[in-house]
């Protein structure tokens, strides 16, 4: 019987690209333009949930008015400040290097996106990953973000693989949350700011730095070639 092959499933930002400080940043504007006061901490804490998502928990967080309206502004007004951004956004140490290992081993790797593509060319570009030829699921393509499956399960379709034999690899706990329900095992890199304790509470089975460190102990997670 032949075994099953190890795919992987990323996230995107803060797992492949340096972008985490980037959005919340580019929140925090959005945020600002509406007249909605909310400390940066709390916005870094939503980071990896998909826009809509995101802008809901903070409005409840703050007791003011939801419409759909407003929460439709905020997304606009994330993206376009986010592409704007001053600071260049650049790949995680590793990343490229990653990739091109998978690629040269013959395993099959995706990309689950919470972003729309308006916000996620960005980082495929800096990252050199043309969404023509990678399999590349952004927000609109599902019906649900993270922490709901449906991003990592649409990815795991695209690359016609058992979603059970995938590792899914991200930087948040709603990333982990996601690969739980999902029925995959997940990595957690710390490279998005979330603890090693709450990444492993998340249900990381392993922990890394960035992907560089991943890299270093692939052999930890799947077989080399």
């Amino acid at each position: 019987m032949r075994a099953a092959r190890t795919s992987f499933l990323f996230d995107l930002d803060g797992t492949l690209v340096d972008s985490v400080y980037q959005h919340v940043m580019a929140w925090k504007e959005a945020l600002d333009a509406e007249g909605i006061p909310l400390s940066v901490w709390r916005i870094h804490r939503k980071i990896g949930m998909s826009g809509g998502l995101f802008a809901r928990m903070l409005l409840r967080e703050t007791d003011l008015e939801l419409d759909e309206d407003r929460l439709d502004r905020l997304r606009r007004l994330h993206a376009a400040a986010y592409v704007r951004q001053p600071v260049a956004v650049r790949p995680l140490p590793g990343a490229v290097e990653l990739l091109r290992y998978l690629d040269e081993a013959g395993i099959a790797w995706a990309i689950a996106t919470s972003g729309r593509m308006e916000t996620a060319k960005v980082n495929l570009d800096a990252l050199g990953v043309d969404p023509d030829k990678v399999p590349v699921i952004t927000r609109d393509m599902v019906a649900h973000a993270k922490p709901d499956p449906d991003l990592f399960l649409a990815a795991a379709a695209r690359l016609d693989v058992d979603i059970r034999n995938a590792l899914v690899v991200g930087d948040s706990i709603w990333d982990l949350l996601a690969a739980q329900r999902a029925n995959a095992l997940g990595i957690g890199l710390l490279s998005g700011g979330y603890g090693r304790e709450e990444l492993e509470r998340a249900g990381g089975f392993r922990v890394y730095d960035d992907p560089a460190d991943l890299l270093h102990h692939i052999d930890e997670v799947c077989s080399r070639p």
